[in-house]
């Protein structure tokens, strides 16, 4: 990790500082960008609403459905529902994932071009798209753009995290947490990351 992002939560934040201090293997919270858009948001749809566990293990399975382990659009549409759910997903995933796969082929959404739109460009973009909401968008910004100053209030473990690390007694509102996550900008992804790895110290 680079040392400014180090330095800035060192002053910005000690209690996230402190968290990033009992982390090995700091390179791993870096953004970076993927090679795979639409595998990643095939994979961000299947993870909603799944814990980390299950949403890994059922895109495993998912992407041993396709020839080589590629997943793309054109072989996607040539599976069937019912061999989509064996593996995992449900059907209302199952309907949006074909939906993703239609609009890709058709170019109604093109990823590439989304890589020089600002972070609100790209999710209102995103959202148009049948079964992408806010957080499979941010995840996608996150994990996929490898953009650094991203956070998502409607992730559960993020919520979690923060109310442990800032002695919340119950779940904050958007509000209370905007006054912590305020302080990370611009690196709120870092934060995100390092909230996450928080939840496994």
């Amino acid at each position: 990790m680079n040392q400014r992002v180090k330095s800035h939560f060192q002053k910005a934040d000690p209690i996230l500082f402190g968290v990033l201090q009992k982390i090995e293997k700091k390179d791993e919270l870096v953004p970076r960008k993927s090679d795979d858009y639409f595998s990643d948001i095939c994979q961000a749809i299947i993870n909603q609403q799944l814990s980390d566990k299950a949403g890994a293990t059922i895109f495993k399975r998912f992407v041993h459905l396709f020839p080589h382990g590629k997943v793309t659009p054109q072989s996607l549409m040539r599976l069937s529902d019912t061999q989509i759910r064996a593996v995992g997903p449900s059907g209302s995933k199952v309907q949006f994932l074909k939906s993703l796969a239609r609009s890709v082929i058709a170019k109604e959404i093109v990823f590439t071009a989304l890589e020089t739109l600002s972070d609100e460009d790209v999710r209102k973009e995103l959202v148009k798209l049948k079964g992408i909401g806010p957080w499979t968008a941010e995840m996608f910004l996150m994990f996929s753009l490898g953009r650094e100053d991203v956070f998502s209030y409607g992730d559960l473990g993020l919520r979690r995290a923060i109310q442990k690390l800032y002695n919340f007694k119950k779940e904050p509102t958007k509000r209370q947490m905007e006054k912590v996550t305020n302080r990370w900008m611009p690196y709120r992804t870092y934060a995100c990351r390092i909230l996450w790895r928080s939840l496994e110290i």
